[in-house]
């Protein structure tokens, strides 16, 4: 059985909702963190704090000097080193807590891997910056009984979901069909203040401890809005939601899982940016397109991902599992072509 420092964690126990036994929980409890930026690395810190066991940190992205001022797990060191995010969060967590045991994952959350990726935990931390993805973790979830916190920022606003399968109104219930393209602000056309992703991030790690020591009931299917500009706080009740359900919870219904919808290329928010996924199984050899790529741009390399400039303003990054991210275009048409050019 996990233990726990009680001298460290004082403070914690002596938390009456929480306590000894609370804590021994967390120091048992695995939890899966997808995405590391601005929500994920709030939260993952807030829980390996906190004296949660087990993190898995799942992220498809590098970081960039543009995530510096809200993305707390990464410095301008991190920026230049070009470590994936998952990999650099999970160096800096243990530096924090040497008991905590983390799993890096550098993977982009597909169809064909979501119920590995996401299952064998606990709970889910959304921290996602995509529809596409919040309907894989609520379609997955709805499938394992898993439950999960659902998050959300822009601007200076911010929302925070916790998903009981089963007991309340899950994703699909509050968002039954993704909104066309372009209908919803993003990073890049509204922007987003740090302390919106915090105040998020620390919600839903606060949530996530609720969920391991099982004191989520009384805030579950709940959703928090919040505007820290305005300060205006909020709380939806979506027990009417839950009542009718959708085809998800209620029927098992996961076009997302199934790969009915969804799509290749998809543009990342908060930078000019666009992801191509992977155009086959396995994994790609990096050194070997490294020697490729050499004589037309400059290339450096390790054992995640490739990096080169291809072209002026462009910079293509190669994953080892086969995805490309190309920065200096929003094209996803352009973005295309740029992988099928050079890789």
């Amino acid at each position: 059985m996990a233990s726990f420092d009680p001298d460290r964690y004082s403070r914690q126990t002596r938390f009456a909702p929480l306590g000894p036994a609370g804590q021994q929980k967390l120091a048992a409890a695995r939890v899966a963190v997808l995405g590391c930026g601005a929500l994920g690395a709030a939260s993952a810190l807030a829980l390996a704090r906190a004296g949660v066991g087990c993190l898995r940190l799942i992220d498809r992205d590098v970081p960039e000097p543009s995530n510096l001022p809200r993305q707390l797990l990464f410095d301008e060191a991190d920026v230049t080193a070009g470590l994936p995010k998952a990999v650099a969060a999970a160096r800096r967590l243990t530096l924090i807590n040497s008991r905590l045991t983390t799993e890096p994952v550098v993977a982009d959350l597909t169809a064909s891997n979501a119920a590995n990726l996401l299952g064998g935990v606990d709970v889910i931390v959304d921290g996602t910056d995509n529809l596409e993805a919040r309907y894989l973790v609520n379609e997955v979830a709805c499938r394992t009984g898993i439950p999960w916190v659902h998050g959300g920022a822009i601007g200076a606003e911010g929302r925070v979901l916790t998903v009981i399968p089963g007991r309340t109104a899950c994703l699909r219930c509050l968002v039954p069909e993704p909104p066309p393209p372009g209908t919803l602000p993003t990073c890049d056309t509204a922007g987003i203040i740090g302390p919106a992703a915090l105040v998020v991030g620390a919600v839903q790690a606060a949530e996530a401890i609720k969920l391991l020591v099982g004191a989520a009931e009384a805030t579950a299917g709940r959703m928090l809005a919040c505007d820290l500009w305005s300060f205006q706080w909020r709380v939806v009740d979506l027990a009417p939601l839950a009542a009718v359900g959708c085809p998800t919870c209620r029927a098992g219904d996961a076009p997302w899982l199934e790969g009915r919808l969804g799509g290749a290329a998809t543009t990342l928010c908060g930078r000019e940016a666009v992801q191509v996924a992977a155009a086959g199984e396995g994994r790609i050899d990096l050194p070997a397109l490294a020697a490729r790529l050499a004589g037309v741009a400059t290339v450096t390399v390790n054992e995640w991902l490739l990096r080169a400039e291809v072209e002026p303003g462009i910079r293509l990054s190669v994953f080892a599992d086969g995805r490309a991210i190309v920065d200096g275009t929003s094209d996803p048409v352009r973005g295309r072509a740029i992988v099928a050019r050079y890789v």
